[in-house]
């Protein structure tokens, strides 16, 4: 079995941050770990407080994960501060990181900041050693300092955020209304894109979460990265197919529901 790490905020509602993480990689057959950088409080409805983690504790989940168990991805989520960004990337240079999967968290649904203005500089810094960097439009727009109103804008903002070192791109495009087409930027200069389908639910907490989990997933059992990303696509349009309507607000999307179904659960 691989090993995966996660490396995001917590998310104390379950459908979002590592919790969706753990669960997104637990779905595809790899062994989920974390290290926590900020506890949220939130629930379907909005994030209401975010507790940033000590360096200290940072570094010392970084350090005891990779000097004791072999890891065979990386998955990066919130990183609220420029000193947790840092911290985080002295730690994946040190234990020189492979199939790192860089998810630029920002913005939450409900309109939360996750991520320090002042701290986008260190973010793109951060982002210079990835493998694959998963923004959304909104994210890709800070970014690449474009303005993103098609298609083109969306190749030219991935090329942008790939000078920064980055080896793939992928702008995920789920807030266009026009199309929820992404868009992968190899690392070889090729453009290849990802039809998407729209459903008729609310309940889309911890998309971007779950679909970059499940990328690296399959980066750690040895995929191409466009066969991770289309495996990525299959199983988040699964689990928004099949999402739960939790709580008064936003739901999660759903993770094991052929166990669910098979166990008899009445999920929905």
């Amino acid at each position: 079995m691989k090993n995966i790490l996660t490396i995001a905020g917590s998310d104390s509602c379950g459908g979002a941050g590592i919790q969706a993480d753990l669960k997104a990689m637990s779905a595809q057959g790899v062994y989920g770990m974390s290290v926590i950088t900020a506890i949220t409080a939130q629930n379907t409805q909005g994030v209401f407080a975010v507790e940033e983690l000590s360096k200290e504790i940072i570094e010392k989940q970084i350090e005891v994960i990779f000097e004791d168990i072999e890891v065979h991805g990386v998955k990066v989520g919130m990183l609220s501060s420029k000193y947790i960004i840092d911290t985080v990337l002295e730690g994946l240079k040190k234990y020189k990181v492979k199939n790192l999967v860089i998810d630029p968290v920002m913005i939450s649904k409900s309109g939360y900041n996750l991520l320090r203005p002042e701290a986008v500089e260190a973010l793109k810094k951060l982002i210079g050693i990835g493998d694959l960097i998963t923004p959304n439009v909104p994210e890709a727009e800070v970014l690449g300092e474009i303005k993103i109103k098609n298609e083109d804008d969306m190749i030219e903002a991935g090329r942008r955020i790939q000078k920064m070192g980055a080896k793939n791109v992928l702008i995920k495009g789920g807030h266009r209304m026009d199309s929820p087409t992404d868009i992968l930027i190899t690392e070889d200069g090729r453009v290849v894109k990802y039809k998407g389908k729209r459903f008729e639910t609310k309940n889309t907490h911890g998309t971007g979460c779950t679909l970059s989990s499940t990328i690296v997933s399959y980066l750690g059992k040895g995929d191409s990265v466009e066969e991770a990303v289309q495996k990525g696509k299959d199983y988040i349009s699964k689990a928004i197919e099949n999402s739960f309507d939790l709580g008064h607000g936003v739901g999660p999307v759903g993770h094991f529901i052929e166990l669910y179904k098979k166990a008899g659960v009445d999920y929905e």
